[in-house]
């Protein structure tokens, strides 16, 4: 028998009201808390999370549709090293090359492979760096346009282990997003950097972040600071932001997208019925296409019929020269019989 628990504040009028033989209806719901006409959401990952990437690579248009509507903010998933054990009693890395700051904020080998390839270290260090382009270019807006794009320009470019720990390779996404690289580098070092044994303000922050919402999965998504469930895809966490606005105070875009077959293809478009969803072709294409396959097949079938026209015509005139050289000698024969009947009488 499906059941589910109840503060005793709510129970107690509807054992009354069952006490009292009354019909009880109850209906047990799910819902975003809608406490204003703005929507908070906030994303958990990190840079080597190949679930998240789809996602990455396409809410930027959201996050500018939905415009000063919703504040966004990126969060970085680090290892606390100092719970871990990862920094020694005297205060040095006990965690070989998966942690910076002597042991203090780690993260996971994403190969494997403790002696080549990317590192734990290497990992925090592009978790600061993201998160430094969120506090100098997003913050302020919610929106984080440049972070949207550096964030696509690293996929792109240095998302593999040859390249993802090169200055080069950085230094040449933040310049194809648009970021000033001293002003990134500066917001790392103030914060305290990843090299000394000493606390990063950042690092920290995040930390303590992770421990208040309760993130133990990844990647994961909170809107109005309720984690949403089911696939990261950008389907999913648009409708749910467009949930979590007060009755009324939707913005345009969740009014137009979000009940479109096709949201992101909306979003993009700006309207659910003036773009055909992706994959599909609109009216005009489709009339014409039909048009030229009707007219395609309608010569296809006339030169067909005018080919089996003409077999006929062939194989009547074939059967008749055959029919025709018979007649005549049919009728030499009965001439020739007709004669010796005649001198025999």
């Amino acid at each position: 028998i499906p059941s589910f628990l109840m503060f005793k504040q709510d129970a107690d009028p509807i054992k009354a009201e069952v006490m009292s033989n009354h019909p009880v209806r109850i209906e047990m719901a799910w819902s975003l808390p809608s406490p204003d006409d703005r929507v908070e959401y906030d994303f958990w990952s990190t840079p080597t999370d190949l679930v998240s990437k789809d996602f990455q690579k396409q809410f930027k248009d959201a996050a500018q549709a939905l415009g000063d509507r919703a504040y966004f903010t990126p969060h970085m998933y680090i290892y606390d090293g100092i719970k871990s054990g990862c920094q020694g009693p005297d205060g040095e890395n006990q965690c070989y090359n998966l942690c910076t700051n002597n042991g203090r904020y780690c993260a996971t080998d994403p190969d494997n492979d403790l002696d080549k390839g990317i590192s734990g270290a290497d990992v925090v260090e592009e978790s600061l760096r993201r998160t430094c382009i969120w506090h100098e270019y997003g913050k302020e807006n919610g929106v984080g346009s440049e972070w949207w794009d550096y964030v696509n320009e690293f996929m792109f470019r240095c998302d593999n282990e040859d390249y993802f720990a090169s200055k080069e390779c950085v230094n040449d996404c933040l310049a194809h997003a648009k970021i000033d690289k001293a002003v990134v580098k500066k917001c790392m070092q103030d914060s305290g950097g990843t090299a000394e044994d000493n606390p990063n303000e950042i690092l920290e922050n995040e930390l303590a972040a992770k421990d208040a919402a309760g993130v133990v999965i990844l990647p994961a998504t909170f809107v109005n600071g309720a984690a949403i469930r089911g696939a990261l895809e950008f389907a999913v966490i648009f409708k749910a932001i467009c949930s979590g606005y007060v009755a009324g105070s939707e913005p345009d875009i969740c009014t137009k997208c979000a009940s479109c077959p096709n949201e992101h293809s909306c979003v993009m478009n700006g309207s659910c019925h003036g773009a055909a969803a992706q994959g599909s072709v609109s009216n005009s294409v489709f009339l014409s296409s039909l048009v030229g396959l009707s007219l395609f097949f309608s010569c296809v079938g006339f030169i067909q019929w005018r080919r089996s026209q003409n077999q006929v015509r062939e194989q009547v005139k074939g059967i008749l020269a055959e029919y025709m050289p018979i007649d005549k000698q049919n009728q030499n024969d009965d001439l020739a019989l007709t004669e010796e009947d005649a001198e025999f009488s």
